[in-house]
This record gives C-alpha cells, structure tokens and sequence, in this order.
C-alpha cells in the first residue's frame, strides 16, 4: 500500500464504470515492444492476458493500481517470481527503480484516487518517465476528447454521471488534440484506436481506406443503436478527409526504440468507387465497375464481398478472408450498405434493397426473381433519414406539380374546340352502339 488506495472499489470488475484496457490492437503493440529480459512497469487497469503476456517474458513486473481488491487478485492469480503488486495513486508512487518498458494503455486518468486533489496530465506524465531506463520505451494510452464518437452518438452520458466521474480538475485529462499530444513528446510515434481505449480493436497509422474499412466496421458494431450519423461511414469520411488518426477515439504513444507493425496496402475499396459513382448520379461509370467487378468475381479463385475487395488499376484482390456467396448476395450487401448511409442515388428515393440490387444486376444482365414483401431499410444515423425526407419531399413536389400541369393540360385539351367536335361526332356513334347491344341481349 502506497497510499491513496481505494478500499471498495474495482476497475477490473467494474459496476458503474469502463472496464480495463483488453483487445487484439493493445496486444499487438505489447508484443511489439516486449523483449526478453526486460524489467516492466504496468500502470493502470489491464485485462488479465495483457499481464500474462508480460509474465511470460519479462524478467520483473512491478503492477500499479489504485483499487485494492484488485491489487489483491493480480497478487494472487499472478505466479511470476519477481511481481511485485503497488496499490495506490501515482503521485504516492515513490521507488528508486527503473524499467526497460513502462505500460499505461489505460492512460493516466485511473492512476489516481478522490484523495488526490489534482495531479496535473503532465505532471503525471513526468513521474512516469522519470522511471524510464536509458533507452527505455514507453507505451501511453489516452482519449480524444473530439473523436468520431462525438459526431455517431449524442453525449447523453453527461448528465447521468458514473460513479467514477468525481470532480476533478481541467488538467488532470489529457491533452485535447492530437496535435497538443504530440507536443508533450520529442521523437514518437502516434497510432488511432478504434473502436475505445479500453476495447482496443484496430490500430491506425495512416488514413487508407483499407484500415478504415476494418476501422468503421468495428465502429459500427459498437454502435447498433440509434445513432446521429451513420457509424461507418463517418469513419469511411474521416480517411478521405485524411483525419482517421486525428479524430480517433484514442491514440497510443509510443516512445523509444518500437517497431510497431502496421498493413501497408495500396487501392481502392470497390466500395468505394461504386459509392463515388452513385453520389454524382453517374450510371456509366457505375455500370463499369459493377461489370469489372462481378466479371473478376466470377474468374476469381476465391470470391470475397464488395467490403473487403481493393482495386488498383484493373486488377483486383481480395484483403481479409473471404465469405462465399453468390454474385447476388454480395450486390445485396452492397446496396443495403448504400441504402443504410443513405447515399444519393440516380434513383427515386425510398426504394427497396432488392430494388437496388436488382437495378445493379440487370448491368451484367442477372434477373432477380420478384419478392411480394421488400425490405424497406432507412438510413442509420438522423442526419442521414433528415437528407432522405427532404429528398423524398423535393421528389413529392416535382410529381404533385407534374401531375398539376397534367391536369391543367388535359383540361385545356377537353375544353379545345376539336375535342369537343371530335366528342359530338363520336357520342351519336355510342350511343346506337349501346342500344344495339341491349338488343342483341334481349333475342
């Protein structure tokens, strides 16, 4: 016990806040800087396997928390020889010893209990590089304050606050922007995290659409419910604007010697250029690359959907594992993806998804069979469904005033003068044609 340690209270088996650091993107990173023989600090709550995966190469683990009953469990369930189990607040923190790797991708927010009054971010931050060996490395977590969370989901959470949301001072978060983080730092380097801090999926260096796609999809999962925009495609946007990194839910710092793998592909999502034609209501490059595409799709040796297929030039490839189906179930992920982001189209708005996918296979000449009962998608996100009511209302108002000057025109036809003779002429003509019927009837 070092002092600020909380009694009843656990960020590893929360009740009323966010769980500890766990996911694939945060053992990645780990195992990219973990080497045989290293001497570890781990700050801050990790999931089990994140400490395990130190066990097993480290020389000696120190382990910081602030919570009690957590220390006590890492104490017991952890068997490596040299672990060593500190539970209080950072800046209670006092050891002469220096690490090889010092781990806090939980940040440094769960570093400190409601005893400490206020222990500025980066003052914090200097505590904990102070403990770093010659050419040590360091492995920081932290949250952006603006990501593109705040642009999927309305920030309800606010008022209703957790347990753990005890004031505390301004500078006690991190840095707000990525472009502040980065000035606390000389020589790192910086990586997104999606789709949370403490559910570290993905890993982004860079904004190619190839990361963002694994990205939005991880986004969209988390994010099933009522949403301001749709998920997937906020996170497509943010790498064609070239801000994947920078609007990221969190980042990871990484400093010293570290060589972190990151996918290097070139191309573009299918997807996407499909998409592209859509916007600009240009039928014959959509036309072009659905037959380029589905022409591939039936050559190819292992077929994979239009979400995680990459063209470069004419040549096409398949990233990630491929699925199976047929041509006309990928064309209806397609146009469920276009109807759900609520794309424009060359279409009349509301239509149905096996509308659009039968439009898109009648370019390569495949007929879909009828369905008595189509599914009707609506666009994901409010902002989305609010583009297509008004698209919906302007083509409501161009029909009602069409149908306006179609009546106006047939009325000035039967009020012409040629009408009327042509009518006077015919209605004699009818009306023996009436009288003769009912005879024939009558014999």
């Amino acid at each position: 016990m070092v002092g600020g340690e909380m009694l009843n209270w656990s960020d590893l088996h929360p009740a009323d806040s966010r769980p500890a650091v766990s996911g694939p993107a945060a053992s990645t990173l780990l195992a990219a800087a973990l080497r045989p023989g290293d001497t570890v600090l781990i700050a801050g709550p990790h999931s089990h396997s994140l400490y395990a995966d130190v066990a097993a190469q480290a020389e000696s683990i120190d382990i910081l928390v602030r919570s009690a009953p957590d220390a006590e469990e890492l104490a017991e369930s952890l068997t490596h020889a040299k672990t060593q189990v500190y539970c209080g607040s950072l800046d209670r923190f006092s050891t002469d010893e220096t690490y090889d790797l010092i781990v806090a991708l939980d940040g440094l927010e769960r570093l400190v209990g409601p005893d400490t009054a206020s222990l500025p971010w980066t003052e914090g931050l200097n505590k904990l590089v102070a403990r770093l060996a010659p050419n040590g490395r360091l492995l920081l977590g932290a949250t952006n304050s603006f990501s593109v969370n705040r642009m999927i989901q309305p920030d309800i959470t606010a008022a209703l606050p957790r347990d753990e949301d005890w004031g505390r001072a301004v500078g006690d978060t991190a840095p707000a922007g990525l472009k502040a983080l980065r000035a606390e730092f000389q020589n790192v380097q910086t990586f997104g995290v999606y789709p949370s801090l403490v559910a570290a999926e993905v890993l982004v260096a860079d904004d190619h659409q190839l990361t963002a796609a694994t990205a939005a999809r991880v986004v969209a999962e988390c994010n099933s419910g009522p949403t301001l925009m749709d998920p997937y495609r906020v996170v497509m946007d943010a790498a064609r604007a070239r801000l994947l990194v920078e609007l990221a839910p969190a980042w990871y710092v990484v400093a010293g010697d570290v060589e972190v793998p990151v996918a290097t592909n070139s191309g573009e999502l299918v997807e996407e250029r499909l998409l592209a034609a859509l916007r600009v209501d240009d039928q014959l490059a959509l036309r072009r690359e659905v037959a380029a595409y589905v022409e591939w799709l039936r050559t190819a040796t292992e077929s994979g959907a239009a979400d995680n297929v990459i063209v470069d030039g004419t040549s096409y490839r398949l990233f990630g594992k491929a699925d199976g189906g047929t041509v006309e179930e990928y064309m209806a992920r397609f146009a469920r993806r276009a109807l759900e982001s609520g794309s424009r189209q060359p279409w009349p708005a509301g239509g149905s998804a096996h509308d659009l996918t039968a439009r898109l296979a009648s370019m390569v000449g495949i007929t879909l069979a009828p369905t008595t009962s189509p599914e009707m998608i609506r666009p994901l996100g409010s902002a989305e469904q609010l583009v297509t009511v008004a698209r919906l209302a302007d083509e409501l108002a161009h029909a009602s005033a069409r149908a306006v000057l179609f009546e106006g025109t047939v009325s000035g036809i039967r009020r012409s003068v040629p009408y009327r003779l042509g009518h006077a002429m015919l209605n004699p003509a009818r009306v023996v044609r009436r009288r003769l019927k009912r005879l024939v009837r009558r014999r």
